[in-house]
């Protein structure tokens, strides 16, 4: 049997830091953000969904999405946030399934889908397990700033549109705290590794 690991957390937590260590023990990771990228791309379902919904404001000159444009759209009115995601959450849930049972079938004995909005989009019922990334708000706050180039004001406005993410620790299996250096996040990742047999 395969153990499918749901691996979340809130914006600039560090997740994407913690799902690059999977690699280390050999655990193939299906990114969620990575899949979104792709849909949204001119000629998908979900890309051509979006310009019916938004207009074509929201594209660059090659027919790319504007995603800066978008995503101030989006951020600051829930409505149409909730139009963006049910035109590309079903396609994004499509794909994740479609390669976490293709790594099934091929015998793999880990699976990690990396889901930013795991708990937010109901996506539990994919995995068997889940691991949140926590930091301290003042330092996903700050991180996000420097990570985004954002103020204040828009860099918390991004916080508030997910669940707090104290909230997400006490729906997880599994808590890595990433407020330390990289080494103590790995040390707590391989900890859980091996207390859920995976190693």
């Amino acid at each position: 049997m395969a153990l499918v690991i749901g691996l979340t957390g809130s914006i600039a937590s560090g997740k994407s830091t913690v799902s690059l260590m999977f690699d280390d023990f050999q655990i193939p990771v299906i990114d969620a953000d990575k899949i979104a990228r792709e849909v949204v791309e001119p000629g998908e379902a979900a890309y051509e969904g979006i310009v019916a919904a938004f207009g074509e404001a929201i594209l660059i000159e090659d027919k790319t999405l504007d995603r800066k444009k978008l995503g101030s759209i989006i951020f600051a009115d829930e409505d149409k946030r909730q139009t963006l995601n049910s035109i590309v959450h079903p396609e994004v849930r499509k794909q994740m399934i479609e390669q976490r049972d293709a790594l099934i079938a091929a015998g793999k004995r880990c699976i990690v889908l990396d889901i930013p909005l795991l708990f937010e989009s109901n996506l539990t019922s994919l995995v068997d397990k889940t691991i949140v990334v926590y930091v301290d708000e003042s330092i996903q706050l700050q991180r996000l700033m420097e990570r985004d180039g954002l103020a204040e004001q828009a860099a918390k406005q991004r916080i508030a549109s997910q669940i707090p993410v104290e909230e997400k620790v006490k729906l997880a299996n599994a808590v890595i705290n990433n407020n330390g250096s990289k080494k103590e996040s790995y040390e707590q990742l391989e900890q859980i590794l091996s207390d859920w047999q995976v190693r």
